[in-house]
């Protein structure tokens, strides 16, 4: 295991370990959005709740790109944008108001991965949303939410139907705009990102072919509810977890700084 392991001294003592866990897999999580290029310059947001609080959130700094992001500079903030520790920075606004939504309404939520992706939104930008054309799309059938654009994310009354659009699913497809993958730790978020991801660079693909006159074969509405439900399990269990290690590999070879 070539795992960059964290020495004692890396963790500042007033940190707890737990959170500062959390931080590190938060932070690595940035550098691989940017490794995978789903970045979008200092845009875009990706947060996790305070181990033990239900109303604070770690979240990127403005004015930071994401190959900048760090387990130590990572802002502690409540739900409503206040930074609960000093900081030189602020956070992005928008990033509170979608964040804060999905936290302040789902419980079970403990990761929020926002991204700009150019297949994410186009796909989102399609009347009939991601199809079950891959076998990384049958993971989401039936089991995404879809908010209609109403700009840019400024206004707190819009966390109301922010909640009601993502309901109890996974992601959240956020038309003409992006994507929101949540997840039970950074692990499991991280995961349905890139395979939603990869589901809808396919299907553009697909479509493409389709427009020069290719015919579509789509699965059956029983084979793709048969294997969401395979992806998720008889009971509800993380999704990531297996890989999420391989790639903290991979972090660490990019550029171990993530860890301090």
């Amino acid at each position: 295991m070539d795992t960059l392991e964290l020495r004692p001294s890396d963790k500042p003592r007033a940190i707890d370990p737990e959170e500062w866990k959390v931080r590190v897999d938060l932070a690595a999580c940035y550098r691989l959005i940017a490794h995978f290029g789903w970045d979008d310059l200092i845009l875009t947001h990706n947060s996790a709740r305070v181990p033990g609080t239900t109303d604070q959130i770690l979240i990127n700094p403005m004015g930071l790109m994401f190959n900048e992001i760090t387990a130590s500079n990572l802002l502690k903030v409540d739900l409503g944008g206040n930074l609960v520790e000093p900081s030189e920075y602020e956070p992005i606004y928008a990033g509170i108001v979608i964040h804060g939504a999905i936290y302040l309404g789902r419980p079970d939520v403990q990761c929020v991965i926002h991204t700009h992706t150019e297949a994410d939104i186009a796909v989102g930008a399609l009347e009939e949303g991601l199809l079950p054309l891959s076998q990384w799309a049958m993971r989401f059938y039936n089991r995404l939410g879809y908010h209609d654009y109403e700009g840019v994310s400024l206004d707190l009354d819009e966390r109301e139907r922010l909640r009601q659009s993502i309901g109890s699913h996974p992601v959240l497809v956020l038309r003409n705009h992006g994507l929101l993958a949540t997840g039970r730790n950074v692990a499991e978020a991280f995961s349905l990102a890139y395979h939603f991801e990869r589901s809808a660079e396919a299907q553009l693909k697909i479509m493409a072919a389709v427009a020069a006159g290719a015919k579509m074969v789509v699965p059956s509405p029983e084979t793709c509810e048969r294997q969401a439900a395979l992806f998720a399990g008889n009971e509800p269990r993380l999704q990531g977890q297996r890989e999420w290690p391989a790639l903290l590999r991979l972090a660490d070879k990019l550029d171990p700084s993530y860890r301090t």
